[in-house]
């Protein structure tokens, strides 16, 4: 039953993250207003991927390769993704802090998983 309610997290997650970067601007959320700090931008990106590799850690234990690199995969592909929509720049610089968001949440979720005790098999 926990691992239903993982999924849908890590789902909605995603589908939140994508709706973020692929919407035009207008109709971007935005956490203090359309006219936000550089920094509170930053944070809104590392703290959405950071959420989404810990969900994806929890997932799949043990297995931090692939949850690392699907968040980065993700990351690559929706800012590539902005390219083609008109009104948004995909930046080098966006990747790496998302990227960066992603890992960190999957490192903090493996730390968790490490000190949980274990069920008797």
């Amino acid at each position: 039953m926990r691992r239903n309610h993982l999924t849908a997290a890590a789902a909605i997650c995603l589908a939140l993250i994508i709706y973020a970067t692929l919407a035009k601007l207008a109709g971007r959320p935005a956490l203090a207003g359309h006219a936000e700090a550089y920094w509170v931008v930053v944070i809104e990106r590392f703290s959405a991927y950071g959420l989404l590799g810990l969900l994806l850690s929890f997932l799949l234990p043990g297995r931090v390769k692939l949850a690392c690199t699907f968040v980065v995969a993700v990351a690559v592909g929706l800012e590539v993704l902005q390219a083609v929509t008109p009104d948004r720049d995909p930046r080098f610089i966006d990747v790496l802090q998302k990227a960066a968001g992603g890992t960190v949440g999957v490192l903090l979720a493996q730390t968790i998983l490490a000190f949980l005790p274990r069920s008797p098999s």
